[in-house]
């Protein structure tokens, strides 16, 4: 793969503002960043990531009152509602109104008071739910959403598209990464509200230490699902922010040869949910047996994303399925059981 050199497009001086810090997300780029060297108080730099306590980004004035007296030059924005099938079907209208002003409230406020980096965070749910696969960026806006995400998904293409056009009309310098499913260090683990891998991950381990028969997992089981863990995103957004300028020549364009202002990050395999409760239960030890509730929806056949265009610029995934289980498996059970 060829990788593009060039100058890096954040300092080590820069005052870094990350937003949602103490989720799982947020909290792993903010690892990164500081093992990395950035925010040097030395040279003047900090990083900031203030609490929901302490900002809440639901209130416009609030908001831009921060940004107004910390002034931060780079932003990264990992802030959202989120959920698994379950919540974003019984909460919809709060995923959709929650995540559509946090977005609004963040990236204005982010153009207006002079930030010169900003990095925001999709979903690879922004897809139709029947797009070709392995699924490339020139896919959105081309088809029928999954219904039981949609309000989520219509808050990211939101937010993706206000970044775009604020870069093209107001040389507003934000990026866009749309990351597959996540799971790894610092995921929600609550049964109804989580993603699948912290579902399955907490149900095999309180099932092994019940000495449960049966392990009841949602839906047929047959979908298809490609797992990126949180480190690896952490690592290829901090890699975004000192690399990729959609307006280089040499970036990564669209099929029309426009450039691209969100990229898919990934690690371009995938895994039917059966292989994956399979694989859990072998790393949890478990003995039991997997029964399957097809009464609960499945969600998109499959989603595999087309990661070319984010590796042409020189960024791979670095943490295979199976360590990434291992140690999620074992931070779970440290840290979550008692």
């Amino acid at each position: 793969m060829k990788k593009l050199v060039q100058k890096k497009r954040i300092s080590k001086q820069d005052l870094i503002l990350i937003l949602g810090a103490n989720g799982m997300v947020g909290s792993a780029i903010k690892r990164k960043i500081i093992k990395a060297g950035y925010g040097c108080k030395d040279l003047g730099g900090n990083i900031l990531s203030p609490s929901r306590t302490e900002l809440d980004l639901l209130n416009i004035n609030l908001v831009r009152n921060w940004f107004d007296k910390f002034r931060p030059k780079v932003v990264i924005l990992a802030a959202a509602k989120v959920g698994g099938i379950l919540a974003n079907e019984k909460y919809s209208d709060e995923f959709l109104l929650e995540n559509l002003k946090i977005q609004l409230n963040v990236i204005e406020s982010a153009k207006d008071y002079g930030v010169h980096r900003f990095l925001f965070l999709g979903s690879s749910c922004i897809y139709p739910k029947f797009s070709l696969q392995p699924i490339s960026e020139e896919n959105l806006l081309k088809g029928e959403l999954e219904k039981t995400n949609e309000c989520y998904a219509l808050a990211k293409i939101a937010g993706i598209k206000l970044c775009e056009h604020l870069n093209i009309k107001k040389g507003f310098d934000a990026i866009c990464l749309m990351p597959t499913n996540l799971y790894g260090p610092g995921d929600n683990y609550d049964i109804e509200s989580s993603h699948v891998i912290a579902s399955l991950i907490r149900k095999f381990v309180e099932a092994k230490r019940h000495s449960s028969p049966s392990v009841i997992c949602w839906g047929s089981g047959t979908p298809m699902r490609e797992f990126l863990h949180v480190d690896d995103l952490a690592d290829a957004s901090l890699f975004a922010l000192e690399n990729w300028d959609p307006n280089d020549e040499n970036a990564p364009k669209d099929n029309n040869g426009n450039p691209l202002y969100f990229l898919n990050v990934g690690t371009g395999k995938d895994i039917t949910i059966n292989d994956l409760a399979e694989k859990i239960k072998i790393l949890t030890g478990y003995e039991g047996r997997i029964t399957w509730d097809k009464s609960k929806p499945d969600g998109t056949p499959r989603k595999l994303l087309n990661i070319e265009k984010f590796s042409q610029l020189g960024w791979e995934s670095k943490i295979s399925l199976n360590k990434g289980l291992k140690d999620t498996i074992d931070n779970f059970s440290k840290h979550n059981l008692t």
